[in-house]
């Protein structure tokens, strides 16, 4: 919806076997609020995101944690984190996979954002595996 992505195909991870084929690059277009939004797949379940490069992490809101069959009630939420709508405390998980427009990510270490985020966010512990992130006025492009 809020980007367009190149060819459809699965991208490997960084340090794949030489002899795969070079992925193709995802472009987001900027969104009409100024922001980058990524439709992604975690573990197979859509999830809107907002591109953070100020995250250090990825974050997801209990709801989309509930979505992806978490268990959020069980959740240990002991990290405290500084957001744009004040301090919480999150729990960290690692999700079995991320991708967006088929740049595709295992094993990505993640936080459930006890409350306080208004929407998931795409931050570095996923964007910081891409081994390329080129920002123009309006696209991001995402190399795996």
């Amino acid at each position: 919806m809020s980007y367009s992505p190149a060819p459809a195909r699965e991208a490997p991870l960084r340090g794949a076997q030489s002899s795969d084929p070079p992925a193709e690059a995802a472009a987001i277009a900027k969104a009409a609020d100024g922001h980058f939004w990524a439709e992604g797949q975690v573990n197979g379940s859509r999830v809107r995101f907002l591109v953070d490069t100020g995250a250090s992490s990825v974050a997801l809101t209990p709801m989309d944690a509930q979505r992806l069959g978490l268990n959020t009630g069980r959740l240990i939420y002991d990290t405290p984190i500084h957001t744009a709508n004040g301090d919480s405390l999150a729990a960290r998980v690692r999700l079995a996979s991320v991708s967006v427009a088929g740049a595709r990510m295992r094993d990505v270490d993640a936080v459930v954002v006890g409350r306080g985020l208004p929407s998931s966010l795409l931050g570095m512990s996923y964007l910081g595996r891409l081994s390329r992130l080129t920002a123009t006025q309006d696209t991001l492009l995402l190399q795996p």
